[in-house]
């Protein structure tokens, strides 16, 4: 079975193609799913995040406030470290139990849609690696129009991943999500056929 990495930067599009993977029926796990689900009420990642960083960060309702959780780690180092530390092994082992799952289940191919592919070393998971490029300018104007961030705000964010520019240089293959979406899936669909999958 392929493995093949699907990354990019926060607000470059990825989702547009994992959308479309997922409409074609391709198998895919989406880590930032899987990083819903272990913070989920009653799991031992919100406990241990509550632990962590006090009980502001719980709505009322008993589950993660993400609004406030992002705010105290993208502007602090030492504390996306730290929740990173609880995290990751948590959602590791989430997504080598569905790898498994799919392999057993006798998939040609899985799709690994992991933000922070290259950053976690989790490339190393993998056959191939396609990563979804905007340029920063578009990358920045499309993160402040979707989260409703400011200049500054947007480029915390941006500055806490690995540049995009390094991404590209990693990736066995490059989509260019600049133009159209019609162009961006053009591209996968190109990718999908040099690969026979």
């Amino acid at each position: 079975m392929m493995k093949i990495g699907l990354t990019g930067g926060i607000a470059s599009g990825k989702s547009t193609v994992s959308d479309w993977l997922r409409a074609h029926h391709y198998p895919l796990i989406d880590a930032d799913r899987i990083a819903r689900e272990v913070v989920a009420s009653g799991e031992p990642g919100l406990s241990a995040i509550v632990s962590a960083f006090g009980q502001n960060i719980v709505l009322k309702n008993g589950t993660l406030n993400r609004q406030a959780l992002g705010k105290l780690i993208f502007s602090d180092e030492k504390k996306r470290r730290q929740l990173n530390e609880i995290l990751h092994p948590l959602i590791r082992e989430r997504i080598k139990s569905r790898i498994k799952q799919f392999q057993d289940s006798g998939v040609r191919a899985v799709f690994l849609d992991i933000p922070l592919l290259f950053e976690g070393s989790l490339d190393q998971w993998t056959d191939k690696t396609i990563v979804v490029y905007v340029s920063k300018d578009n990358q920045l104007r499309r993160l402040m129009s979707r989260n409703h961030l400011t200049e500054q705000e947007a480029l915390a964010r941006i500055d806490s991943q690995m540049s995009l520019e390094e991404k590209r240089r990693r990736a066995d293959e490059v989509i260019d999500n600049n133009g159209s979406v019609e162009e961006t899936e053009r591209q996968l669909q190109s990718i999908l056929r040099h690969w026979n999958i």
